[in-house]
């Protein structure tokens, strides 16, 4: 027994073990590799994985009582065809005990989300969600757009449904309270006030234009904002332009008069009045032809930071109800809940999916159905919306699908495709050179699968196309074939795209010849006549040419991919050149780091100075000895 204490919460690998079953793929098997399992289970909370034959996660559960739960996978004609096919891919299991069902709760959404298995509802989305961040570990605190983990001290306002949003509110922010958003090392650096200081969007505590007191003055007004009490913010800005205004101080009246007409803006961009909700998360879903579109609406302080459409997928036999309880579940592993959350149906199990949530974010979250009031009218427009994203994306999916099977014709493919690579090379007469790799699918890009390559293979020849085509194959197939040798991973390529000729097209061919790579589809894109974009010409490795009407759908989509990969190739040559820019002959040197660097800069001025000087001249720099003088020497002249 435990007192469910903190120092007493279930840890996974000590909770976990397996059972393991026979590898005969039928149901009758998997029924056996299941109740082998139930003689050893608890009558307590946890949750358990299917696993198939090769211990891949079929599907991921949590229980009340395991032993009761598992059972019922053995009652075969009870369940859905959808669990049955599970059942019948069955070969083991591993379970997990934990102290309560809310904790089982927990950790099915956490494995979900890291196993990502074939037999459970999934939120089919993997961008992380925008915060402002209002950083609290520095005398100026500093206000920026933050993913990613929370590793700053400060406050963290959000999720905002875009970065869209979150620049607009950032900008209007910058314009309210004049908060800076420059990096720690510009503001201790700057001699006079930047650009925005000129333009009214920031304070300048940089050069001393605001003190500390002032400056956190206006923190405090921007959390007071943030916090949903734009009308106190109001008053105030309205008291101080009329103060000024009266002390005949009119050049400060009219920062004031323009911060309110900020504020006046950002209020005017709410899609949806949220007054008196305070931090709210509105769910409403709509289904069609099998396809579930879940709208969220995200209301922080009474303020609508946006809102986004999700699809979820697996969910074909899944009653809505539970669909929307999974979503729910998977959705918070990346968000903090909010105080209450709004939904458009009952969700199975709704007292304990509050317990879970409130559990993870430390404090009581409320689920409610709105029967009355305002809150039905928003649960209304979050309907609407729900509708109308889902028809614009089945009508985008049949659209997508119909070019698919129009690409798998035009190359003469055994299926249409379901994860097609494309490559492109940039660089400005062979330097900076850079190699990338962008992925699509039916659904559309999948930007967090886009690859880039820094060409750095000393054979490789500066500006030589060829070569870096096959530097960048040559490692991209090198790494599949390390990682996923047997193809389980659904990261093998079906079609590659190269944007190219003939040329391109065969230093790939040999690049997977060599390989022993066969049967991966290629295709080279090149402008054709005149470059024009229009009259591509599709190089097949049989030496066939194929040119497509100019009004061709298939020839859009194939020009969309073949500009998305120049895009992210331009992009990162151009990161890349940037960087050279601004780097250091000094950052080359060996046992040279930041301080050592700054003080040669500061003795000679510049690192070319540092490369002619002379031993005796390295030896009187402060900071540096005789010993580095010499290595700082002889490295800049290794013939002596």
């Amino acid at each position: 027994m435990t007192d469910g204490s903190p120092t007493d919460r279930f840890n996974e690998e000590k909770s976990a073990y397996t059972v393991r079953g026979s590898d005969q793929p039928d149901i009758e098997q998997g029924v056996a590799a299941i109740r082998n399992v139930v003689r050893t289970l608890p009558v307590r909370p946890g949750v358990y994985r299917m696993l198939d034959a090769k211990g891949d996660v079929l599907y991921v559960g949590k229980a009340r009582a395991l032993r009761n739960r598992v059972t019922n996978y053995t009652q075969v004609s009870r369940l859905t065809k959808r669990l049955q096919r599970m059942v019948a891919q069955t070969r083991s299991m591993q379970i997990v005990t934990t102290n309560t069902e809310a904790e089982a709760l927990l950790l099915e959404a956490q494995l979900i989300k890291r196993y990502r298995p074939p037999y459970n509802v999934l939120l089919r989305d993997d961008k992380s969600f925008p915060f402002i961040l209002l950083r609290e570990d520095h005398p100026f605190p500093q206000v920026r757009k933050h993913r990613g983990a929370r590793r700053h001290k400060g406050q963290y306002y959000g999720p905002f449904a875009s970065a869209g949003s979150v620049t607009r509110t950032l900008n209007a922010l910058q314009k309210l309270f004049l908060l800076r958003s420059c990096t720690d090392t510009f503001l201790a650096t700057r001699k006079r006030p930047c650009l925005l200081y000129q333009i009214r969007r920031c304070s300048a505590p940089c050069v001393g234009r605001i003190d500390e007191a002032g400056y956190a003055e206006l923190v405090e007004d921007a959390k007071a904002f943030l916090a949903g009490k734009s009308t106190q913010v109001q008053q105030k800005l309205a008291g101080s332009m009329q103060a000024a205004a009266a002390g005949m101080d009119f050049e400060l009246a009219a920062v004031f008069r323009d911060r309110l007409r900020a504020l006046t803006f950002i209020q005017g961009t709410q899609t949806i009045a949220a007054e008196g909700l305070g931090d709210a998360d509105i769910f409403a879903l709509a289904a069609k032809g099998g396809t579930i579109c879940v709208q969220a609406f995200f209301i922080r302080g009474g303020n609508n930071w946006g809102h986004r459409s999700f699809f979820p997928a697996h969910t074909a036999d899944v009653p809505e109800e539970e669909v929307l309880a999974s979503f729910l579940m998977q959705f918070y592993e990346e968000v903090p809940p909010p105080k209450t959350i709004l939904l458009d149906r009952d969700v199975p199990e709704a007292e304990l999916v509050g317990e879970a949530l409130s559990e993870r974010a430390e404090r009581k979250v409320t689920l409610r159905v709105p029967k009355r009031g305002d809150h039905v009218r928003m649960i209304s427009q979050a309907n609407r919306n729900a509708e109308e994203e889902l028809d614009r994306h089945l009508a985008e999916t049949s659209t997508q699908a119909k070019t698919m099977r129009a690409v798998t014709e035009l190359f003469e493919l055994s299926e249409p495709p379901e994860r097609i690579e494309v490559y492109d090379n940039s660089h400005v007469m062979g330097t900076n050179a850079v190699g990338a790799m962008i992925v699509a699918g039916p659904e559309g890009f999948r930007k967090n699968a886009y690859r880039k390559f820094n060409i750095k293979r000393p054979e490789t020849v500066p500006g030589d196309d060829f070569a870096m085509m096959r530097e960048v194959l040559g490692r991209r197939f090198a790494r599949l074939e390390a990682e996923d040798p047997d193809r389980s991973r659904g990261e093998w390529p079906d079609l590659l795209l190269i944007d190219g000729g003939r040329g391109q097209l065969n230093a790939v061919l040999e690049t997977l010849e060599c390989a022993g790579i066969h049967d991966v589809p290629v295709v080279g894109i090149s402008k054709g006549p005149d470059r024009n974009a229009g009259r591509e010409v599709m190089h097949m490795p049989n030496g066939r040419e194929i040119t497509l009407p100019t009004n061709s759908a298939v020839l859009f989509y194939l020009q969309r991919l073949r500009d998305e990969a120049h895009r992210f190739a331009i992009g990162a040559h151009r990161q890349k050149r940037a960087k050279s820019m601004v780097s250091s002959p000094l950052d080359d040197v060996p046992g040279i780091g930041p301080s050592r660097k700054r003080a040669l800069l500061m003795h000679f001025g510049t690192a070319k100075a540092v490369r002619g000087a002379a031993l005796e001249d390295l030896e009187k720099a402060p900071g540096i000895s005789r010993t580095m003088a010499r290595g700082i020497y002889d490295y800049f002249h290794p013939s002596g």
